[in-house]
């Protein structure tokens, strides 16, 4: 058994040293995904990779350890999890924008460039998205993450999933068709 699959296997039995040292053993990787993470999003979170990844790690920490089989599931659990802190961070900014329950000040659309706006609808498009294509088929979701915000290629995605190479290229093209249907 790897270093990496043993200490998922202690972390998952409560060892909160051993998702520590996991951490700290895939702290490159992680702040490797979080870097094209923050890459796609633009300037929408004003999340850093690092600030991605330690805001990654928290959510690690409060939430009930998942069973993981290896690293590749880690890591595709890290891509959805970063998008979600991604995602939440784009909702907080347009609850700014609307009040947000602070004092009101007048404020000047024009000032608010057209292009952020823009971005910040089409993230929220691209989450509602794969929503809607969760109620299809949850595993073409899981291929969307680990292929394009876990970055992974379709081999390591037939391992971390169970299935056929060939499976994955077909869920890949499925999930990109129903997405394309779904963003005009």
């Amino acid at each position: 058994m790897g270093q990496v699959t043993k200490l998922l296997s202690m972390a998952v039995e409560g060892g909160s040293d051993a998702f520590d040292e996991l951490y700290r053993l895939l702290y490159a990787e992680l702040r490797h995904l979080a870097r094209a993470r923050v890459r796609k999003a633009g300037d929408l979170t004003l999340l850093d990779t690092t600030s991605l990844v330690h805001e990654a790690y928290l959510r690690f920490e409060r939430t009930e350890p998942a069973k993981f089989r290896d690293r590749k599931q880690f890591m595709a659990y890290a891509a959805r999890v970063m998008r979600s802190i991604i995602v939440d961070a784009v909702r907080a900014r347009q609850t700014e924008r609307r009040g947000g329950g602070g004092t009101h000040v007048e404020f000047d659309e024009e000032a608010v460039s057209e292009a952020e706006r823009a971005h910040d609808r089409e993230v929220m498009h691209v989450h509602e998205s794969l929503d809607a294509l969760r109620s299809v088929d949850p595993r073409l979701v899981q291929v969307v993450e680990m292929r394009y915000f876990a970055g992974m290629s379709e081999a390591e995605v037939a391992i971390a999933l169970g299935i056929a190479v060939r499976t994955v290229a077909r869920d890949w093209e499925k999930a990109r068709l129903f997405l394309q249907a779904t963003m005009r």
